[in-house]
């Protein structure tokens, strides 16, 4: 008897299951069907995560710095100068991008804390001034020119 019933109960949870799998096919065909032009964004490119790797460096920069560790500040900091550029970066883009570029090149070449820790806080507008320019929100937060 047991038996009976959890095959009953399978057959209609997978019934269930097709049911909704039916329904949100002319959604997803729809969408197939939207012209490339509306489907792009950064996402689709790889940007966001590209820039999401940035910020993952600026984190370790600023927490070696936090711990006054000049050295371990340059290890992002030379990532962030040379590493590979992404093809498809909007041109309005390249002069936060080549800013940045040279201002990690700057904490790459300092000599003390001060001098590095400047170049950190000169790498984080550069940040927030794309981010200003191009409209983006961190954290449902629009980002504010200083």
């Amino acid at each position: 008897m047991k038996l009976h019933v959890l095959l009953i109960i399978g057959f209609t949870l997978s019934l269930t299951a097709c049911e909704n799998k039916e329904q949100a096919a002319p959604e997803q065909a729809a969408e197939a069907t939207a012209p490339a032009a509306e489907k792009k964004s950064y996402q689709y490119d790889g940007i966001i995560e590209h820039m999401h790797r940035h910020a993952d460096q600026i984190d370790l920069i600023n927490d070696a710095l936090a711990d006054d560790d000049l050295d371990a500040s340059k290890v992002p900091a030379r990532w962030l100068w040379r590493h590979e550029t992404m093809i498809g970066v909007p041109d309005d883009w390249q002069p936060y991008l080549s800013a940045m570029r040279q201002t990690a090149r700057d904490l790459g070449s300092a000599t003390d804390l001060a001098t590095a820790r400047a170049a950190a806080t000169r790498i984080t507008e550069q940040c927030q001034g794309c981010h200003t320019t191009v409209g983006i929100t961190i954290n449902g937060v629009e980002q504010e020119a200083d």
